[in-house]
Formats: structure tokens, sequence, C-alpha cells
């Protein structure tokens, strides 16, 4: 189902103001089915988390950050229990200094306290002071630089097989000698494809995949010992240790400094 933020019209629409800015609270779960408009869009949430699909990954967004997407780049989207987020969609003409691929980015508190007054305008042009906004808004996509919340996904079928296999059930513990030959592939081929499609190596982006669900279980309210074991950790604390290497904080205090 199709539920934009704003009128699909006005999003393939070059008579539109150069950016176009809308808030939703929904006390139910928000889901779009895959889709793509002529502008660029940052996407944010304020409560929980959202997943953002394409051909080429995943990304998993915390309120701390927002994910770019350039204009006609395909893309589905969920949030993960209520939704209580924000786009913002940038005229294509705009988008040329902007990231030519999709990124997580962390919201500054500029960028923050612009969003917010631009979702606040009215339909219409923009006046001078609303220019002004925009383009701070512009220039701080531009400007912050990405972070490691993807999850990429591999061109090559066979790759992309044991990809989504795993995606699916990332506490799967399968050795890489036996996804191999589950998908028809030599393993050293493998693990030098691996690196060449997605930019990590097989261990790296299988963790990955690990630590953007454990995420998810958090959002939803899972304790940290429930995620830790049963996503196949030997001890909570090997878990715990594994996050704050990643995110930089412990489980527990990822969603507080969030919210």
């Amino acid at each position: 189902m199709h539920d934009f933020l704003v009128d699909p019209l006005r999003l393939d629409s070059a008579a539109e103001p150069v950016i176009l800015a809308s808030r939703r609270r929904q006390a139910e779960m928000r889901r779009t089915e895959r889709h793509s408009h002529a502008r660029g869009q940052l996407l944010g949430t304020m409560q929980g988390l959202v997943t953002i699909g394409t051909d080429h990954g995943r990304w998993l967004i915390p309120p701390i950050n927002a994910v770019w997407l350039p204009p006609h780049i395909e893309h589905d989207f969920t949030s993960h229990g209520a939704f209580h987020g924000w786009s913002v969609y940038v005229a294509e003409t705009a988008c040329a200094a902007l990231p030519k691929t999709p990124r997580v980015i962390r919201l500054s508190g500029l960028l923050d306290e612009a969003v917010a007054r631009a979702a606040s305008w009215r339909e219409g042009p923009l006046s001078q002071a609303q220019e002004r906004i925009a383009g701070v808004i512009l220039d701080e996509i531009a400007a912050i630089p990405g972070e490691a919340l993807d999850l990429p996904m591999p061109a090559d079928p066979r790759l992309q097989r044991i990809a989504r296999a795993i995606a699916d059930d990332p506490a799967e513990r399968q050795r890489m000698e036996d996804w191999a030959a589950w998908a028809g592939i030599a393993p050293r081929t493998l693990s030098r494809r691996f690196v060449l499609e997605t930019g990590l190596t097989f261990s790296t982006w299988r963790q990955r995949a690990l630590l953007l669900r454990s995420l998810e279980m958090l959002a939803a309210g899972n304790s940290v010992t429930t995620v830790a074991f049963d996503l196949g950790y030997e001890t909570v604390s090997a878990f715990i240790e594994l996050f704050r290497a990643h995110f930089g904080t412990t489980p527990a205090r990822y969603f507080r400094q969030s919210a």
C-alpha cells in the first residue's frame, strides 16, 4: 500500500518549492511498498526504528539518524511499531551536489531544527527566510558523513541468495564453506566477490546483519539478555562489547540517547 506523506503528484512536479517537508504520527505500524519519485528524500523518525530497503541494501534508522535517498531510487519503508517520523523531499535539480547513493547520516542539532521548521510551512512559494532554511538543510545533507547502519546487498545472484537467507535469520551460524556449497559457489569465489560487491568481508557482513537485527529486537522491547542469546552469542557480555564497539554505546543506553 502506498501512503505518502506528501501528495505523489507534488513529488514529481518541478513547479513545487525546492523542498517539501512533512511530519506524521500514527499509533500503528507504517509500511509503504517499493516505489520511487523524482525528488530526493531525507527520512527520519522521532520514535523507535524504521527500515528502508532498496535493491542494493537495507538501512536501519534510529531517531538520532536519518537516511538520504537520491532521486529515482526504488525503495520500501517499514516502521517497527508505531510511527512518528518525518520526510524532506528535495527537488531533483537541487540534488546535483548531494550524495549520489543512499546514505545514513547522524542528525545534527542544526539539521534537526531546520527540518522541524520546514515541516510547519504551508503550501506555496518559499519566502526568503524559508529559502535560507532550505539551503541549510541541503548544506547539512551534503556535509554530514555517512554512518554504518546499512546492510549492502551483493549483485551476484548466488551471493544474494546467501545474503537474503542470513538477513532473514542472522543467528544461523553455518560456516562460510557450508553457505558456499548451499549456493553452488566456490568458497574462495564467495569470499572474494563478497568484498568486491559489498565492501565488507563475509564475516563482517554477517556480524553487521546480527547487530542490525539486535537493534530491531531491542526496539521491540526485548531484553539485552534475550537478544544476546536469541542471536547466538555465547555470553551477554560478548554481545554488549561487540555492540559497544560498533555503535559507540551499550545496548541499554542506545535508545535512551536516541530519545
